[in-house]
């Protein structure tokens, strides 16, 4: 997919160089074509083909359960201190 979208601008901008290059040809006439040819159709592209990976992540997230907003009522990480209890300062030796 990506390598589409590489090889699509590697051709868009070209394409705007030969036409900045141009005996009659403009900059602004490159830029143009590079925006035209190059920019929006590639990111047309990608946004449709990336369409059922949004839609996955979408339907994953949905499914998952509600994080609670609690920090206290979260489960222990399996350390020795329970949730909710603040981690003892490092004693300094004088």
């Amino acid at each position: 997919m990506w390598i589409v979208a590489i090889a699509w601008m590697y051709v868009a901008v070209m394409m705007s160089v030969a036409e900045a290059t141009a005996p009659n040809g403009t900059v602004l006439g490159a830029c143009i074509t590079f925006v035209f040819y190059g920019v929006l159709p590639a990111a047309l592209v990608m946004y449709l083909i990336s369409t059922p990976a949004r839609r996955r992540a979408r339907a994953a997230m949905q499914a998952a359960p509600p994080m609670s907003q609690d920090p206290g009522s979260a489960q222990p990480d399996a350390g020795s201190l329970p949730t909710g209890h603040p981690v003892p300062p490092e004693r300094i030796e004088p």
